[in-house]
Formats: C-alpha cells, sequence, structure tokens
C-alpha cells in the first residue's frame, strides 16, 4: 500500500512524485511554520520540477478546503459520538483545535495531492533523467 511508486507513499511522505527518492520540502517537519511552504525547485535525483508553473499550487486551496472539511467532520464525530460530548460548543471548540493543530499537516498534503494529480510515477526515471523536466499525465 505504502510501496515506492504509489500515489499514496508519494502523498504521505511528501517525497517526488516522479521518483519517490526525496521530499519535495526543505524542512521535512510540517510544524516547522517558517518553512511550512518552502520547496526544492527541481528533484536532485530525477530533476523533476515541482512549481510546473508559476502559481501552480494556487489549486491545492481547493484540496486544503476539502481536507479542512474531513478533519472538521472527524473532530466532531469523535467529540460528539466518542467522547460523548453532547454540547455543541464543546464540539465546535474541539473542531477549531484540530483545524489549528492540524493546519500543517493540511497544508502540506493539499500540495502533495496536487501535485501527484498532475504528476505519475516512472519506474524508469533514470533513463529520462535528462530528457524531461515535469512529468505531466
Amino acid at each position: 500500500m505504502l510501496k515506492k511508486g504509489s500515489k499514496l507513499n508519494s502523498i504521505l511522505t511528501g517525497s517526488c512524485p516522479t521518483c519517490n527518492e526525496e521530499s519535495m520540502y526543505l524542512d521535512k517537519n510540517p510544524y516547522n511554520v517558517l518553512n511550512v511552504y518552502k520547496m526544492h525547485e527541481n528533484c536532485s535525483h530525477c530533476g523533476t520540477k515541482y512549481k510546473i508553473e508559476p502559481s501552480f499550487f494556487y489549486g491545492a486551496m481547493y484540496v486544503s478546503y476539502a481536507l479542512g472539511i474531513a478533519f472538521g467532520v472527524a473532530a466532531f464525530i469523535i467529540t460528539y459520538f466518542f467522547v460523548g460530548e453532547k454540547n455543541l460548543v464543546n464540539n465546535f471548540i474541539a473542531i477549531i483545535i484540530t483545524l489549528v493543530v492540524f493546519m500543517p499537516v493540511i497544508m502540506r498534503l493539499s500540495r502533495n495531492i496536487w501535485i501527484n494529480m498532475f504528476m505519475s510515477y516512472d519506474k524508469d526515471w533514470k533513463q529520462h533523467k535528462g530528457e524531461k523536466k515535469a512529468t505531466l499525465r
């Protein structure tokens, strides 16, 4: 499931979508808020250019919205059904705390999902290393 070459591996680890050899981010820790968006320009292994065009990652905002909704719904379900908190104000506070705590993770995951929608794994990336810079589907 998380083997090298799978989309899920690239999304969860933040690795290059073409070769899965290195992290796309300068700092692997998403909670280093000053560096949460700082990325390498190209993959040092396969040469894939991460920013395909200017403002490429603006589309990740839509994915981020969906992930935020998913995290919020999960927080509500956990507090309402599993913790047994029936007061909606406390559930709302739990949702806000969850979204604030997981904000850096949601931002990284949304970028990872967005770039993996447009690029795919190339098992022969070593032969194509000098030929292409961005592997679009």
